[in-house]
């Protein structure tokens, strides 16, 4: 359907990537509700995904359901995140670190075969690759999921990473903006808070995410972290305006898709559901992933509708949401 003829509620739901729990979907009203209403992606985790053929299968018949085509996206970095173990038989892929450490050859190959595998499924979108730095070695959530604790050699990694992926046709999502590596707490289970000037992030931790936006890196995820540099508000980079619309977009002159982490995650549980996503849309937030698909997903949706008839939500900032949304998918071949 042409983007012109959406309808408001339809554009709000091209704006979420959801997952599911169930082993059959169709037994999530909520999801197939939204899946025939325009929902923008799925995103897949390891309990979806059992067997070669029934993975195969579970997308041609999400494919079929959809009333527009799909984000069919995954974490799929290797290592401590990889969704396949169970066609595997285990992790397949190194980490990206212990990847890097091979050498860019090595990384290079490796990527190649992610992209492929996911292509074979016919997925289009992967969360990666981690663009942090990992700064703290006490780091609980990055780790061996960055490349390198240099950044240069974050930057040098990355270029080979996404050159794969723009070969391949996968849609690589940059994560997590503007920078995890620091943090000494899992953003999984309460909101890190990063107090580094303006310079440091600036000069070691942004600067990947600034080689890989002049690469045409074509979307980026954003951290549910607080950094006390660029943001007055006790709020999440997830929410804010400074980061997202002035340093993101204004600054760094991103025009691709951004894209929020996890909304279930606890760094975000200090604001009710409608209240963190009025705030992300309006910092300048593109699309919103979910992992599991509620009632009160489709609620929300509803609420994000009513804040923009009632002029919380500009419907021009949904507007342009919906032109990168559908630029992405022209470009990648999903939308023909």
């Amino acid at each position: 359907m042409e983007k012109e003829n959406l309808t408001l509620q339809q554009k709000i739901m091209q704006m979420f990537i959801c997952g599911f729990t169930v082993d059959n979907y169709h037994t999530n009203k909520y999801l197939l509700k939204m899946l025939e209403n325009g929902l923008g992606g799925i995103i897949f985790f390891s309990h979806n995904i059992k067997s070669d053929i029934q993975f195969k299968r579970l997308i041609e018949d999400l494919n079929k359901d959809a009333m527009i085509p799909l984000f069919l996206s995954i974490d799929q970095e290797g290592g401590r995140v990889e969704r396949t173990e169970k066609i595997h038989g285990g992790k397949k892929y190194l980490s990206a670190k212990f990847a890097y450490e091979m050498g860019l050859s090595f990384l290079q190959n490796q990527t190649k075969e992610i992209a492929l595998e996911l292509k074979q499924y016919g997925l289009n979108m992967n969360f990666a690759p981690v663009l942090d730095v990992n700064t703290n070695n006490n780091n609980p959530i990055i780790g061996e999921r960055a490349f390198s604790s240099n950044t240069d050699e974050v930057i040098n990694a990355s270029k080979v990473v996404l050159k794969e992926y723009e070969k391949y046709g996968v849609i690589a999502v940059g994560k997590h903006f503007p920078g995890h590596g620091a943090s000494n707490i899992d953003s999984h289970k309460a909101l890190p808070v990063i107090d580094l000037s303006y310079e440091e992030l600036k000069n070691t931790h942004i600067k990947p995410f600034k080689e890989a936006i002049n690469m045409g890196i074509p979307a980026i995820m954003v951290a549910h972290v607080f950094y006390s540099a660029l943001e007055n508000n006790n709020i999440p980079a997830s929410l804010s305006k400074k980061i997202i619309t002035d340093i993101l977009i204004n600054e760094l002159n991103f025009n691709g898709v951004i894209i929020s982490d996890d909304m279930e995650m606890n760094a975000v549980k200090n604001f009710s559901r409608l209240d963190a996503c009025i705030k992300a849309i309006n910092a300048g937030i593109t699309m919103f992933i979910f992992r599991n698909t509620t009632k009160d997903i489709y609620e929300l949706i509803e609420g994000i509708e009513q804040a923009v008839k009632n002029g919380i939500i500009k419907e021009d900032t949904i507007n342009v949401a919906i032109d990168k949304i559908y630029n992405l998918k022209y470009n990648y071949g999903i939308i023909r």
